[in-house]
C-alpha cells in the first residue's frame, strides 16, 4: 500500500502534536492559507465522506510552513526552487523535515534507531544527496513511515516535564 501525502500529513499532525489550529497556522505561514474545514478533510481516510486528496503542492507548502514555524522566516532569502516535475519525493519530504526540525545526522540516526536499528551513516547520507549523484538512494515509503513514527518517540520525550524525585520521608 503506497504511503500517500494524506498519510504523511496525518502522521505528522499526530506525531508532532499539532492540533487543527496549528495546522491552519502552518499553512498560512507557507503562503497557502487553508481553512480548518479543508485541513480536516485532508486528514480523513480515503473513502470517507468529504475526503480531499493532499497534492504534492499542498504537502510541500505544509512542510515549508513547518520550516518557517520552527526555524523562522529567512530575511532576503530567494524563493525556494519549485520542483521541475511538480513531484514531491520521499527524499524531499525527509529533507524538509530535517531542515524544519534542525536535525543533525546523529539526531536522524537516533530517531531511526527507535524504529529501524540497522541504518548506517552512509545509507542515511545517500538519502540526502542530489538525485543526479552517483550515491543517491531513493527514500522508500517504509523508511519515511518509520522516521515519522520515530519523531513521536523523540517529541513525546521532549514534551514530558522533568520528573522530580519524591522527597525522603522525615526521619
Amino acid at each position: 500500500m503506497p504511503f500517500t501525502n494524506n498519510d504523511t500529513l496525518r502522521r505528522l499532525r499526530y506525531n508532532l502534536n499539532l492540533n487543527d489550529n496549528k495546522l491552519v497556522e502552518i499553512f498560512k505561514l507557507s503562503g497557502l492559507p487553508l481553512d480548518r474545514a479543508v485541513t480536516q478533510d485532508m486528514l480523513k481516510k480515503e473513502g470517507d465522506a468529504g475526503f480531499i486528496e493532499c497534492s504534492d503542492k499542498v504537502l510541500s507548502a505544509f512542510l515549508d510552513g513547518l520550516i518557517i514555524k520552527y526555524r523562522g522566516k529567512r530575511d532576503n532569502a530567494p524563493p525556494a526552487p519549485a520542483h521541475q516535475d511538480d513531484h514531491l519525493s520521499n527524499n524531499d519530504i525527509l529533507k524538509k523535515l530535517r531542515i524544519a526540525l534542525a536535525l543533525k545526522e546523529d539526531d536522524v540516526l537516533a530517531i531511526m534507531k527507535t524504529t529501524r536499528p540497522d541504518i548506517t551513516r552512509s545509507e542515511l547520507s545517500a538519502l540526502f544527496r542530489h538525485k543526479s549523484h552517483i550515491n543517491y538512494k531513493p527514500c522508500g515509503d517504509q523508511f519515511l513511515r518509520n522516521f515519522i513514527t520515530g519523531l513521536k518517540e523523540v517529541y513525546n520525550k521532549q514534551a514530558e516535564p522533568e520528573k522530580t524525585h519524591p522527597q525522603e520521608p522525615p526521619a
